[in-house]
């Protein structure tokens, strides 16, 4: 991710269309939308995204993040808006807009990290330059205390799915790892390259907004590639199966995308985000017995194999799982078709000082409706899941993610604000 040169990328803006962040001064050209899509081997044929370190594609009819290829690194970011202007804030999602754009194409922002005037800090902290795209996506939403009544205008535009998530059973909830009125995820292959993302857009959004909290996440718990490896979490079971795959058009369209006829139309072609940061009592789970760590999963830990099956995608038999089986009151069967695209990421968080692992999981779930998708999973598992034991909701948070930016003159939120 170095900075623009003038062997086929644009030209950076000069500083003082910088000052104009809110306009169309930053343009990108087919060779930043395009360009660096995909490599190509000697033989012709394209290098997949993964293995070339490549760009996704910025621009679309839904953002990159929710159905892309789930990329191994994580670093997700809650803000709270200070500012009190509504305009300050328009221009804000219009500068952020941009910057994705250069980011996730490969780009410093702005100027760069050198180069620029000597007495001015520089547009890019730098810490990516020389590193390639990465597969980097950004993906922005929206939390219910910006639709709160008096601010930025926007009284009666909350989405109605945009629900106060209700206290589960279990729930320990940490206020300052909870809510914010933004959100930007950063996957990226590489995790300078999510860090930094993250960083420039912390930077530019100084004094109209600010950090709530942050998670870093690694180790991907699901995937929406279900030719590829099924990973693991960090209890050692293969997790997200069954997860929705991001090539499904139809099972997308009917459990991801918001449809037109939804209650808030600026959402068309959105999605809802649930974020739980998860703790798992790791010490604890490694003295389990292995018959009961996979009777508590319902499937075994070595194949994946649900319970009295012997390959990992056969149909589970759910009745021949424990009542309390993870599976089992996770299954759409047993919650009358609820179904919901999960991205989570593995963390660990250093010690909780008394010499225990802070680790588990930081669990991201998509879904057109948060009342028909996480919020009746959920119920069923707080009620009696046998993985309670093991681990425990701390931080929680529920975002509108609206549609994709279409081209150069739209950004984040555009149909919200218009």
């Amino acid at each position: 991710m170095g900075p623009a040169s003038p062997g086929g990328r644009e030209p950076a803006p000069s500083r003082r269309a910088l000052l104009g962040w809110g306009g169309a001064g930053l343009a990108l050209g087919a060779a930043a939308a395009g360009g660096a899509v995909a490599a190509v081997r000697a033989g012709g044929d394209p290098e997949p995204a993964a293995d070339s370190g490549a760009a996704v594609p910025f621009h679309g009819p839904h953002q990159a993040g929710i159905a892309t290829a789930v990329q191994d690194r994580l670093h997700f970011a809650s803000f709270d808006v200070t500012t009190e202007d509504r305009a300050e804030l328009v221009a804000l999602l219009r500068e952020w807009t941009r910057a994705a754009e250069r980011m996730t194409a490969g780009h410093t922002v702005g100027e760069g990290a050198y180069g620029g005037l000597a007495e001015s800090p520089p547009d890019d902290t730098g810490e990516a330059l020389g590193l390639r795209p990465s597969r980097l996506t950004l993906t922005a939403g929206f939390g219910p205390s910006l639709f709160a009544r008096g601010r930025f205008g926007l009284d009666g535009r909350r989405p109605e799915a945009l629900v106060d998530l209700p206290k589960f059973p279990g729930d320990n909830l940490d206020a300052t790892r909870s809510g914010g009125d933004l959100c930007v995820q950063a996957c990226a292959d590489d995790p300078q390259v999510a860090v930094h993302a993250i960083r420039n857009l912390a930077r530019i959004g100084m004094g109209r907004a600010s950090v709530r909290w942050s998670q870093l996440g690694f180790g991907k718990t699901s995937s929406t590639t279900p030719d590829a490896q099924t990973p693991r979490n960090m209890m050692g079971f293969k997790d997200g199966t069954r997860n929705i795959a991001g090539t499904d058009a139809a099972a997308l369209k009917k459990h991801v995308w918001v449809g037109g006829s939804d209650d808030a139309g600026w959402m068309t072609g959105g999605s809802y985000l649930v974020a739980r940061r998860i703790r798992m009592h790791i010490e604890t789970w490694d003295r389990a017995p292995l018959q009961e760590q996979e009777d508590i999963f319902g499937r075994d830990k070595g194949e994946g194999a649900p319970v009295g099956r012997s390959a990992e995608r056969d149909e589970p038999f759910l009745k021949a799982m424990l009542p309390t089986a993870h599976v089992r009151l996770a299954h759409p069967d047993t919650n009358d078709g609820a179904t919901i695209l999960r991205r989570g990421y593995s963390f660990t968080d250093g010690t909780d000082g008394l010499g225990r692992l802070d680790a588990g999981l930081f669990f991201l779930a998509y879904q057109r409706d948060v009342r028909r998708g996480f919020v009746p999973v959920q119920r069923s598992l707080a009620a009696h899941d046998a993985l309670n034991e093991y681990i425990q909701h701390v931080g929680s948070a529920v975002f509108a993610v609206p549609p994709g930016v279409r081209d150069k003159d739209d950004w984040w939120g555009r149909a919200l604000f218009s």
